[in-house]
């Protein structure tokens, strides 16, 4: 429970809506970040990361301010991610659709470390789409968003036994995928 978030919260549903702004801020690139990690899309991204914060909006008035808003947050743009996808009849097939490049640049990186990044972010996109979606799902949030066991069933409304399965066929796919396709990444490595 954090002090300035629960605050902010209860200014907004007082009425004071230019309280939202400083609310959600904090969270505006992590969540773009996942977004655009489970759609592999950055305009994609931007929908499902604008609908997490409208809904955030919407259902301010149902958050316990005893939870993480953090989590809470996490788990509307998990839910967003997947209603975009189910609209989505071609989301499987789409490949990264916005150069790797460009984002390198957009994030004011070096050429060298722009064919890095660019090279890191296709290997990891392929290795993604070994995945389940709730394979990916918990992957993103376990391994990449640094989330707990606990915090990350939360966001998924599953159980923690659930997480860990999930987590443990998601992590023997991406060791297979690298060995079978990126065997240079295992040497020194296990």
């Amino acid at each position: 429970m954090n002090e300035r978030e629960n605050t902010l919260v209860e200014r907004v549903l007082n009425g004071d809506l230019a309280a939202f702004e400083p609310l959600v801020t904090p969270y505006r690139k992590p969540l773009l970040g996942l977004a655009y990690r489970i759609t592999r899309n950055s305009e994609d991204a931007k929908e499902v990361a604008q609908e997490t914060f409208l809904r955030a909006f919407k259902y301010l008035k149902s958050f316990d301010l005893e939870k993480d808003f953090k989590s809470w947050l996490y788990q509307i743009l998990v839910r967003a991610a997947r209603n975009y996808r189910q609209k989505q009849s071609k989301y499987e097939d789409l490949a990264m659709s916005a150069p790797a490049k460009e984002i390198a640049v957009a994030t004011g990186q070096n050429p060298e470390r722009r064919h890095d990044g660019a090279e890191i972010r296709s290997r990891l996109s392929d290795c993604l789409n070994t995945l389940t979606p709730r394979e990916k799902e918990v992957f993103l949030l376990r391994d990449i968003e640094d989330m707990n066991i606990r915090e990350s069933a939360r966001i998924l409304g599953c159980s923690a036994v659930s997480v860990r399965v999930h987590l443990s066929a998601a992590r023997r796919k991406i060791r297979a995928r690298i060995k079978e396709r990126y065997p240079e990444l295992m040497e020194g490595g296990r």
